[in-house]
């Protein structure tokens, strides 16, 4: 790298097919002494985003390289909250992938909205409860401005996801909160309780039942 970058044809910005840099590349792969060497130039854009909008800082969260991360906020010409083509910021894509200690740098961060939606609307928190990330999801609750029962574009919560896919920790976690809502229906009008029990999770099923309203009496 240093050789190569001592010539003066070398273009340290020249994208691949993908519109991928070399710092883009050596974020995505956690190469931290590469971004330090590239960095020191002044002719490198640390927010160069790729063909899918994505930048050098929202490849290395989404990996979980927190070395690079931490690299990358140190700079004050990083947008740290900056979405790609598909509105995945930093934050969306290390809470996707349930990396917590990424996470915790970016919501230490003043210019990063922990609430801010992606795709299909979903939020960080959304996300990791999908994935049950409980762990992450403790996280950003913790943070102030998160709502924790923002749907997405199909009406589903939070809850809703972590109930449907069985993930027994997060179901907990946001169950242990007051301003959840554990009947809150989807566009289908169908509760988490209801996809739990579709989907056999017993354990779930467990956590949600004694919450589900009870059925008026006709009588």
């Amino acid at each position: 790298m240093k050789m190569l970058l001592e010539r003066g044809d070398i273009n340290p910005n020249k994208p691949d097919k993908d519109g991928q840099t070399p710092l883009s590349g050596a974020a995505q792969k956690g190469r931290e002494g590469a971004v330090k060497i590239l960095l020191e130039r002044g002719d490198v854009n640390p927010d160069k985003p790729d063909s899918d909008g994505q930048t050098s800082l929202c490849c290395a969260a989404g990996n979980g390289h927190e070395g690079v991360v931490r690299i990358l906020l140190r700079r004050g010409d990083v947008n740290s909250d900056e979405p790609d083509n598909y509105r995945q910021t930093p934050l969306w894509c290390a809470a996707l992938n349930g990396h917590e200690g990424v996470v915790k740098m970016l919501l230490g961060r003043g210019d990063v909205n922990p609430n801010k939606p992606g795709w299909h609307d979903r939020t960080p928190l959304w996300c990791a409860a999908l994935n049950g990330h409980a762990g992450v999801v403790k996280m950003l609750l913790g943070r102030d401005g998160i709502n924790p029962n923002e749907p997405d574009d199909d009406g589903q919560s939070p809850l809703y996801c972590a109930s449907e896919n069985g993930h027994e920790g997060v179901v907990t976690v946001l169950l242990g909160r007051d301003d959840v809502n554990p009947n809150k229906p989807d566009s289908d009008s169908r509760t988490p309780l209801c996809y739990a029990t579709e989907r056999g999770h017993v354990g779930v099923i467990a956590l949600l039942q004694p919450l589900e309203s009870p059925t008026p009496s006709t009588t």
